[in-house]
């Protein structure tokens, strides 16, 4: 954990940046603060409000950073009115390695991450904080490299010159697939109506976004009943 144990969180109230979050606190990390990002997606509202439950719930102080320059981007994550419609794959075209690829293709924002991090890096730097806590998982970073540990290690690199005090990414769940992150959810007593995995703006998540049905199946393999966490609770 190195000298110091001080790290900033980013927080998007989805499954993997909660439970990275929850298991960096159960192995000793102080969290100075969780920044969430509205960058003009769909579910910005949802987000900003279940990553402040969050906050909450752990007593961190939460900051939601605007990043409106990402509206020029095509993605079907946005809401502007140029951005095609979500991709809606089935349970059996997740692991479609060529489907899941066009999936994660329609939903990619440039170089997010990338902003993202080097934005949280700056905070940590300022806060004396020397880590960065992130949600990457085994699962996604197949189709997403910027969600692998060769992405992180890449960047860890980079901070030791542009940080003075070589901020480091830490990925607790990193090489967990969904499945295993909900069991560490459950062992960990999270309460898992306060997770927002959806691509979508709604009263419940879709239950029909790439996002939603990694995150149904995840849920049904540990016997968990979210029917009242979708809008559709189908597999």
């Amino acid at each position: 954990m190195g000298t110091s144990s001080s790290a900033i969180t980013l927080l998007s109230s989805g499954l993997d940046s909660t439970v990275a979050t929850a298991l960096a606190l159960a192995e000793g990390y102080s969290i100075r603060l969780a920044i969430t990002f509205d960058y003009g997606q769909r579910a910005a509202q949802q987000e900003i409000s279940h990553a402040q439950r969050w906050a909450e719930f752990w007593g961190v102080e939460h900051r939601v950073l605007s990043l409106p320059f990402f509206s020029l981007s095509k993605s079907g994550l946005l809401k502007n009115k140029e951005t095609p419609t979500l991709p809606h794959p089935t349970l059996m075209e997740l692991d479609n390695p060529t489907l899941a690829q066009q999936s994660a293709h329609q939903v990619w924002v440039p170089n997010r991450n990338g902003v993202f991090l080097e934005i949280a890096a700056a905070f940590a730097e300022q806060l004396d904080s020397q880590f960065l806590i992130v949600g990457f998982n085994r699962e996604e970073a197949a189709t997403f490299p910027d969600n692998s540990s060769a992405y992180r290690e890449s960047l860890n690199r980079a901070f030791t010159f542009s940080t003075a005090n070589q901020v480091t990414i830490i990925s607790p769940t990193e090489h967990f697939n969904k499945r295993e992150i909900v069991r560490k959810a459950i062992e960990l007593g999270l309460p898992l109506q306060n997770i927002w995995s959806c691509y979508a703006q709604g009263e419940a998540m879709c239950g029909r976004c790439e996002s939603c049905m990694r995150l149904k199946r995840a849920f049904n393999s540990n016997e968990v009943n979210s029917d009242a966490f979708f809008a559709d609770s189908h597999l």
